[in-house]
């Protein structure tokens, strides 16, 4: 698979870029080398091999899925301009 500099025009309309006709030209090969990359790629055995995320191999930190309040309600409470047992009280906005 290969662009051409039509392509890269209408990919360069299509993402909103000004591209000029020479940078144009300078994307046509650098795409082209991409390309031929990815395609080089795609000849390499990978029989065998289990798909991985990470070349290295970790465990993720897990934590308990509990709900908690935090136990600060008196702290979050002291930033609002008025409270009452335990909640923020707001203007009515719904009639």
């Amino acid at each position: 698979m290969s662009v051409d500099a039509r392509t890269v025009a209408q990919v360069a309309h299509l993402a909103r870029i000004a591209v000029t006709e020479d940078e144009a030209a300078r994307l046509v090969g650098e795409l082209n080398s991409i390309l031929g990359f990815v395609e080089e790629l795609s000849t390499v055995n990978v029989d065998g091999v289990e798909p991985m995320t990470s070349v290295v191999a970790h465990a993720l930190r897990m934590r308990p899925d509990v709900v908690t309040d935090g136990g600060i309600q008196e702290k979050v409470l002291a930033n609002a301009p008025l409270s009452e047992d335990g909640y923020f009280l707001v203007p009515k906005v719904v009639e």
